[in-house]
């Protein structure tokens, strides 16, 4: 139980990766909230399973692009359990699409859903991670290698996040708060599924031709979220497969 009475909010928990790292962050014995913007019944039954583990959890409705709410989510958590000591920043949005075809309104909801609700989310944790917090982000491997067109804009919204995570890291880094981010490759989620349209194409661009599951990026979350990770940050880990080779 390496995180025992620790204290983690995973946005975009519902979920997916999002839902497996609460899982596995409660299973190293941390109390999880998580946030998701639509399905509430999904949401409570991460909590549900999070609690028969033994541990506390709590669901807390919040679009990442809605900055008052992402702030309001942080300090609910806060508020509940006392103390903050890892945030993941999990939650985002998908995108593809041709130059030609892409909106403004595209465009605005990616970068303040992957970029800003990162950003606010972080910002609003900051002040009440203390010596030892955790900020580790979900980033993609479409920042080492963009397979394909149409992904442009995907791609400079997680991208971003790589700058923004070794400036937190200095800004963070004197108050012996780590930042990190993690770039999953293709992962089994129903966002991307193993048996979607274009799984063959994109688990050939890995070197051992398959999907990750949720639960490899969890544990390496895990790893980054744990007390002997402290001199490890601005760090970028791939749990890709080999598909930035």
């Amino acid at each position: 139980m390496t995180l025992d009475g620790k204290v983690a909010l995973v946005t975009g928990g519902s979920r997916g990766i999002g839902a497996a790292t609460a899982i596995r962050l409660a299973e190293d014995g941390a109390d999880v909230a998580l946030t998701y913007q639509n399905n509430a019944e999904l949401a409570a039954g991460v909590v549900d399973r999070i609690k028969a583990l033994g541990r506390r959890a709590l669901a807390i409705q919040a679009d990442s692009a809605d900055a008052a709410a992402v702030v309001s989510a942080v300090d609910t958590a806060v508020a509940e359990f006392g103390r903050l000591d890892v945030l993941v920043n999990n939650g985002g949005v998908g995108f593809v699409g041709p130059l030609d075809q892409t909106s403004l309104e595209d465009i605005d909801r990616v970068l303040a859903v992957n970029v800003r609700g990162v950003y606010v989310a972080t910002q609003a944790a900051a002040r009440h991670l203390g010596d030892g917090g955790r900020v580790i982000t979900i980033g993609s491997c479409v920042s080492d290698r963009v397979p394909g067109p149409g992904m442009s804009l995907y791609a400079v919204s997680k991208t971003a996040l790589l700058g923004l995570t070794k400036g937190l890291a200095r800004e963070l880094g004197p108050r012996g708060i780590t930042v990190n981010i993690v770039h999953p490759g293709p992962t089994d989620t129903d966002m991307n599924p193993a048996d979607g349209p274009y799984a063959a194409d994109q688990r050939s661009l890995t070197v051992f031709d398959r999907y990750g599951s949720p639960s490899e990026v969890a544990a390496t979350v895990s790893f980054l979220a744990r007390p002997e990770s402290k001199y490890v940050t601005a760090a970028t880990v791939s749990v890709d497969g080999g598909h930035a080779a």
